[in-house]
Order: structure tokens, then sequence, then C-alpha cells
């Protein structure tokens, strides 16, 4: 079997790099930008470190401030309407994994109006072009939704979210500027840092996962274990360090899939509007557990890039064990909670059939039933 990378056509990394943009759209012949953002990003200025930008670089835009958290079908056709009545040929996505979502299915559906329910989109869609032309500036350190090949929408009237995946959706540039997430508060900080580390975790036991993408993982565990108690704090060189490995974790996962702590999350989402980072952030030590015997040797890895010392001279049981007890401590120290009150009983059936039907279900090591997951539901109640 072969196994495929698809990576950005080209990234910028480091303080400054968001000053790259005037160039890389002239070389790109873009007359019209269409910007993507929300309210939050626009009211406390952040977006205004791109438009700015593209004002003194004379670069015509129009701004799509309507992004939601949770980004709906609604919401996604919205902006497909816009872009169009704005004229514009091109995406600057400015925000966290809902304006880079919703960027993503607005640039697949005009470039494949046959796609325009949004629906049609879950799974692994058909699509035949790829989307329009995209920068992608993320303002948070978690989604690595600049360079990956998946975005999630949420149906409301299902009360689910479906995930797509595409390789034509890929935002040809990623702009990883750690400016652009310094004004992050602690709580989104740790969030989507937890996001990024089961992103990592998931991604480096999947059952796709192999040599190229491990490498990505490991080193994305090592520098999230080193720096998100930091970038909470608001340490400026935790926060660059965190910019830099959630990317190396997005180019990891995006190419061999994720496992149930995502499809478990993506349900709580949907139903109860947890953020996803923190839903995430709730499962991974638990699906952890559950997933250790069908590991081999690889919690071992994670446990040694998580920090703890003396793995060598570890029993498997032992080494397992401390991979999951660092994480679910780092989890504590940047404030995630450990249990959903939310969850009530007669929810599970439906959560857990949701769960199962979730695309990043098959790649757990794990092969998990419905049964399965309500008890790991039951865990978090």
């Amino acid at each position: 079997m072969a196994n495929r990378i698809v990576l950005n056509q080209v990234s910028y990394h480091g303080e400054g790099a968001i000053n790259e943009i005037p160039g890389l759209a002239a070389a790109r012949g873009f007359k019209k930008v269409f910007v993507v953002s929300d309210p939050g990003l626009v009211k406390c200025g952040t977006t205004a470190k791109i438009t700015d930008i593209l004002d003194g670089a004379g670069i015509a835009y129009t701004l799509f401030d309507e992004v939601k958290p949770n980004p709906t079908i609604e919401n996604v056709q919205a902006g497909v309407a816009a872009f169009k009545a704005a004229g514009a040929d091109s995406i600057i996505a400015v925000g966290g994994g809902s304006a880079m979502d919703t960027s993503k299915a607005i640039g697949i559906i005009i470039t494949n109006p046959e796609f325009e329910d949004v629906r049609s989109l879950e799974g692994v869609a058909p699509t035949k072009n790829h989307a329009v032309p995209t920068i992608a500036v993320p303002t948070t350190s978690g989604t690595a939704a600049e360079v990956t090949i998946n975005y999630v929408i949420t149906d409301v009237q299902k009360q689910r979210k479906f995930v797509c995946v595409d390789e034509h959706d890929i935002p040809e540039v990623a702009i990883v500027d750690p400016v652009m997430m310094l004004s992050m508060p602690a709580a989104l900080c740790a969030s989507t840092g937890m996001d990024a580390l089961t992103h990592a975790i998931e991604g480096y036991t999947t059952k796709a996962a192999w040599e190229m993408t491990d490498m990505f993982h490991l080193e994305a565990i090592k520098l999230i274990a080193a720096n998100l108690r930091k970038s909470v704090a608001g340490d400026p060189e935790g926060r660059k360090q965190m910019a830099l490995a959630q990317y190396i974790a997005g180019q990891g996962f995006s190419n061999v899939g994720l496992g149930i702590a995502h499809s478990m999350a993506h349900t709580l989402g949907a139903h109860y509007d947890t953020p996803h980072g923190v839903a995430c952030a709730m499962f991974l030590p638990i699906v952890m557990e559950y997933n250790q015997e069908y590991t081999g040797e690889r919690f071992r890895e994670i446990a040694r890039a998580m920090g703890v010392e003396g793995v060598d001279s570890m029993t498997q049981a032992e080494y397992r064990k401390a991979a999951i007890d660092a994480v679910r401590q780092l989890s504590v120290d940047v404030g995630i909670p450990v249990k959903n009150e939310k969850i009530r009983e007669e929810d599970l059936k439906q959560l857990a059939d949701e769960a199962y039907a979730d695309a990043c279900r098959p790649g757990n090591p794990r092969d998990a039933s419905a049964e399965d997951m309500i008890e790991l539901y039951r865990k978090l109640m």
C-alpha cells in the first residue's frame, strides 16, 4: 500500500510571517480577496492585523465576519453567497478552526457547486476541482486546520457534526505567525493546545501511522509537553513553540487520520456545545486507557516525549500508565475539567451511535463498538 502525504504548497513560520501576504497575493494574481474571520477577532483587533496589511498594499478585499463557533451548514451557505456577491477570486482565512473550516467549505463549494447542499461533502467527498486559492492564517495553536485536508461542519437540524476529508480543500499557503496568537485567553490556549496533543497522540497510534507521520507526531508531543503550560500562562516563547507544535501535528494526522477521542468529542460539541478542544482533552486519557493493549510499544515513546524519565527501565504496563498519567496531569494543570455534567443517561445511545458513524472512528487502533463508546461516555458523567 502506498502512503500519501498532502501538505501546503508553501508555509511561512515565525514572527512577522504575516508580512509575506502582499507578495503572495501579487504572485498569485489575486484581484479581490474574501477575508473570513469571526466577530470576536474583529472586535479585539486581531483580524485588523491582516486587513491593515491588505490596505497598506492596496489589495481589495471584502470582510466576511459571520463565522460561528462550530460552523453550521447555514453559516457556510451564507459565506458562499457573500463570496459570490463580493466578486472575489481568493480567500484569506483568519482565525481558529471555525474560520478555517468555514473557509474550506466555502472554497470547495465555489469551485464544485454541485455540493452546495454542504451535507454531500461528508466523508471523502468526490470533488473534482481544488478549492478557491486560499491563504490560511491561524490565530489559535491547536486545530492545525491551515495544513489539513479535513474540516468539520455542524448539522443543527440533526444535532450532529460531520467530518469532511478532501485533498482539494487544503490551503495553498499557511502563515503561522505567533504574533496572531498572543491575544488568546488562557482557557482558549489550553483547550486548543490539548486539541493539538490529541491530534499528535491519536495520529501516532492510528492504524495508518507510519515512519514519516511518526516523526511529526512525536516532535509535536515533545513540544506540547514542554510548552503548553507556559503558553497558557501567557509566556510569548511558549506560544511561539505551541504555534509550531500544532502545525507539526497537523502535518501528520491530516494524512493518517485520528481515532475515537475525536469521534466522541464531535458528538459532545454537536449536542452540548462543548468546546472541541475541551471535549478532546476530556476523552484523551480515557481513550488511551481503552486503546493501550493495541498500541505495542508506542506508549513508551509517548511517555518519553511527554518528559517522563526512566521509561527504558519500565515494564510495558508501567510505561503505558506513565504516558496516560502524564497526559492526564497536563490536562489538569491547564485547567481542563474532568467531567461533563451535561451528559444524560438517556442520551448515551444516540451519542455512541453518532460517534460510531464518525469518520475518525475507523482509524482507532482498537476496533470500538457503539456499546464500548457508551461505557467511555459514562466515564465523563
